[in-house]
């Protein structure tokens, strides 16, 4: 296991810092051979420390014990358990003190666990308490999930790898993370809904609990942000600097990682120049600005990790990006990470942001939900969704049934439309329409545009509603009016309806990357760059949130941001805000509008 890697570096630390005060006086022989056993345990040649240290045990009579133990260890680690029970069965645990008795005990326990006895292995791992030193305390916790395991306590061994989640790493976190999915999937749904309900929002064994249920096909309804306050309110002068805002930290230097070529490199442009314009409006309103410096982060995980181990060389306190799945995933899993993340995705499955990073992205999920919430607040009971086939449309369709039921919504019926067909008679047909009183959508703008006027054919009258998908980002009557009535959610940036921000129009004119679906990756660069003073205030006061270009911003206490969006209507072949889409009256941290220059000549220098 790697977290026994962890510890065999602990105990090199604190044995070459202990020294041997507790080992009486060694003959300088003796020094010489204990620090040949330890060089030797230090390089990993366990099986040749241990018999170096059973060598010395057998010459010194003080040290017996100490070097029996070290020698129990050499052979744990080396994988030998039959013989590092041999060597601990020779060790007077009486004659042990402080923290070489509870090494003792945890080795004892995993000899235990060994030998199928999880019962005695929890005994001995009882008196494991939060004093322990971190390695010594990861290794108690992940000896008792073991164990737990073992006996056949499912739910408490999750529970227990929750708990050491935090506090580990790299491969060792991503590990136990799907440790934890493995262990709850052994449970059936009924059961996981039941102790899920059980637990606090802020809980994060529910993150694990709702991964699980989704491998097991049950979606669950998600808490949306509550949004009471908003970030960048500037605080009375007495007691703070004049113009300081509230929740407002300045950063000396920050790196954008994104893709230079490839697949993304038009989204990842899209990203940059939304990003960039926002820096540059920053100015205008006074706000100190951090120094910025672009990275290639390529087109696989290895190239991301080096283009962020680079940014860190070179200063930054705050990382951005990458922008891929698998990038996000690889700079997770470092060993280590000295700068925080602000990833501009979310890796797969649900794998939380190590502490002090978060993940940023535009979620059909998140779309879905929201939809569902929109209805249900309408007032709507029984839905009919009509959802394309892609990945992406099915996660939000997905994502819309499980928040629409947990409303105490229904829904009567499901259909999947093909990307090439154009009769959709068929899929009608089998919906039961008169059971129904709303309709959701997630379908890009052709398919929606040849499903509506099938629907009115068929007599369907009820209201429709969609994710921003079903918008092509740009004004066209005479495409859209067979979308006249749809609602959708979308970023308020594309309707210029969130205030203090630059006007979209004003920057499309200079930037082609604003105009169309690019918008809406522009606004999520814009917002990527508004986020940077704000996400450890927003991560630590629940309610907070960001007025942002897509939507309205707040993090969780894991890290995650969430998007409230904004609601518009087609009419006349034209989509417009609703009044009371968004909260338009919530202040921003940013200037008054006004026209931005275009960042190609102006961004600072690449590697």
């Amino acid at each position: 296991m790697r977290i026994f890697r962890s510890l065999a570096a602990y105990l090199i630390a604190a044995l070459l810092l202990a020294g041997c005060a507790t080992l009486g006086t060694p003959t300088p022989q003796q020094q010489a051979q204990a620090d040949r056993a330890e060089a030797l345990y230090r390089r990993g040649e366990f099986d040749q420390a241990a018999q170096a240290f059973l060598a010395l045990a057998a010459q010194s009579h003080a040290g017996r014990d100490h070097y029996r133990l070290r020698a129990a260890e050499a052979f744990g680690e080396e994988g030998t358990l039959d013989r590092a029970a041999q060597a601990l069965d020779g060790v007077k645990r009486r004659h042990l003190e402080g923290e070489e008795a509870s090494r003792y005990d945890l080795l004892d326990a995993q000899l235990a666990l060994s030998r199928n006895d999880a019962a005695r292995a929890l005994g001995l791992l009882a008196g494991a308490t939060p004093t322990l030193p971190p390695a010594l305390r990861s290794r108690a916790q992940e000896l008792s999930a073991r164990a737990q395991a073992q006996a056949g306590d499912a739910w408490g061994a999750a529970a227990t790898r929750t708990a050491m989640d935090a506090q580990l790493g790299g491969l060792d976190r991503s590990g136990n993370e799907q440790q934890i999915v493995a262990l709850l999937g052994k449970l059936p749904s009924a059961e996981l809904l039941r102790r899920r309900d059980t637990l606090p929002a802020t809980d994060p064994l529910r993150v694990w609990v709702e991964q699980a249920l989704a491998r097991q096909g049950v979606a669950v309804a998600v808490a949306q942000p509550q949004l009471e306050h908003p970030v960048g309110t500037v605080l009375p002068a007495e007691g703070a600097a004049a113009g300081t805002r509230e929740g407002y930290r300045a950063l000396r230097a920050v790196a954008l990682l994104l893709p230079a070529d490839g697949q993304l490199a038009a989204a990842a442009g899209a990203v940059r120049d939304g990003f960039f314009a926002a820096y540059f409006d920053a100015a205008r309103g006074g706000a100190p600005r951090p120094t910025l410096k672009l990275y290639d982060s390529g087109n696989d995980p290895a190239q991301a990790v080096a283009a962020y181990q680079k940014a860190v060389a070179d200063g930054a306190e705050l990382v951005i990006g990458p922008l891929s799945r698998e990038a996000v995933a690889a700079v997770f899993q470092q060993a280590t990470l000295p700068v925080p993340v602000l990833a501009l995705n979310h890796p797969d499955g649900t794998a939380l942001p190590p502490p002090g990073s978060a993940e940023f992205g535009l979620l059909p999920e998140n779309e879905g939900a929201q939809v569902a919430e929109y209805m249900a607040a309408r007032g709507l009971k029984n839905a009919l969704v009509f959802a394309a086939e892609d990945d992406w449309a099915q996660r939000a369709a997905r994502a819309f049934k499980a928040q629409f039921e947990g409303t105490g919504g229904r829904v009567a019926g499901e259909a999947a439309l093909k990307s090439d067909a154009v009769n959709y008679a068929g899929q009608i047909a089998g919906m039961p329409l008169a059971d129904a009183d709303g309709v959701f959508l997630a379908l890009r703008p052709q398919q929606a545009r040849l499903l509506l006027p099938q629907l009115k054919l068929a007599k369907a009258t009820q209201p429709v509603f969609a994710t921003s998908h079903v918008y092509s980002g740009d004004d066209a009557p005479n495409l859209d009016r067979d979308l006249d009535g749809v609602e959708f959610c979308d970023a308020p940036w594309l309707f210029d309806a969130q205030p203090g921000l630059p006007r979209r129009d004003d920057i499309a004119a200079q930037l082609p990357l604003a105009r169309g679906a690019g918008a809406r990756l522009f606004a999520f660069g814009m917002d990527a760059f508004a986020l940077t003073p704000y996400l450890d205030w927003l991560r630590m006061h629940a309610g907070s949130y960001l007025p942002g270009a897509t939507g309205q911003l707040a993090e969780d206490s894991f890290g995650r941001v969430h998007r409230t969006l904004t609601w518009a209507r087609f009419a006349d072949g034209v989509a417009r805000p609703l009044a009371g889409g968004l909260d338009v009256g919530a202040p921003t941290a940013t200037a008054a509008p006004a026209p931005v220059p275009a960042p190609a000549g102006a961004a600072p220098s690449s590697p």
